[in-house]
């Protein structure tokens, strides 16, 4: 780690992070160093034994939203947080000298979880625009059939009905809970309202209903193998996305930046 950042963050993610991988602070969020297999097998593990784990996938749109909000910032310190895509990798090799070991964006880390469980899982769906979620349970089932696919609901419920939802998660608690109500209000969402009562891992999916369900394409794969599949998106959503990658984009860098050479610098 270079010596321009905080020794502080450096000892609270060593005592957080859990045995066997280590935390970057990229923007001020702790990611977890970890391989696709290494990761795989720290979720399969959890929901072997019903370990409660919050999971998040961190780009740069959402180290600019924790740089925002101290609250959700202080959220994400409780999640194993995952790096997805090309901007935190590009953070990582500014400010540790070398990228994450696996790009792990939730739109295919989740079904490769599900891919290599072979034990049957419980799995629950939350989120999306009301049949979004339905569509996507059922391509998952023609995908996955050893699994068990149950939407709990979509992401429009009233507050009122939010306890009922919570009661049938803990009748019933699955194994793997998606959560798809785009950032930040997913992390928000299962930081405050899950525990172990509810779920094993709860994971933070954000558009991945939507992409199973056909209602918003995926970039082609050789898009996707090039990183680049924000610049599809963009292409694909610009009124909605702009923000996030015209403004947000420049806005990581410069905080990147700044944390590289203006941090406190560590004691010798």
């Amino acid at each position: 780690m270079p010596a321009s950042l905080s020794l502080t963050f450096a000892t609270k993610a060593a005592a957080r992070a859990p045995t066997g991988f280590a935390l970057r602070d990229v923007g001020g969020v702790g990611i977890a160093v970890l391989t696709e297999a290494g990761a795989l097998a720290e979720l399969s593990q959890a929901m072997a034994i019903g370990r409660h784990v919050k999971l998040a996938f961190c780009n740069a749109n959402l180290v600019n939203l924790a740089a925002r909000d101290p609250a959700l910032s202080r959220r994400l310190a409780g999640f194993l947080v995952l790096p997805d895509g090309i901007g935190v990798d590009i953070g990582s090799r500014v400010l540790h000298g070398s990228v994450f070991p696996a790009n792990l964006n939730g739109s295919d880390f989740i079904p490769a979880l599900l891919r290599v469980e072979h034990r049957p899982l419980r799995v629950g769906m939350i989120g999306g625009r009301p049949g979004v979620a339905d569509r996507a349970a059922a391509q998952l089932r023609q995908q996955f059939p050893q699994h068990a696919f149950e939407v709990v609901s979509h992401g429009y419920f009233e507050l009122s009905e939010e306890a009922g939802l919570l009661a049938r998660l803990k009748a019933a608690p699955p194994d793997l809970l998606l959560v798809a109500f785009g950032n930040p209000r997913q992390e928000n969402w299962i930081a405050d309202r899950l525990g172990p009562q509810h779920c094993a891992v709860a994971a933070g999916i954000g558009a991945l209903f939507d992409f199973l369900a056909g209602e918003v394409p995926r970039a082609p794969e050789l898009i996707r193998r090039t990183r680049l599949e924000w610049v599809y998106r963009l292409g694909r959503e610009p009124r909605r996305l702009w923000r996030r990658y015209v403004l947000g984009n420049p806005a990581f860098l410069l905080r990147i930046l700044r944390q590289r050479f203006f941090s406190r610098r560590s004691p010798p």
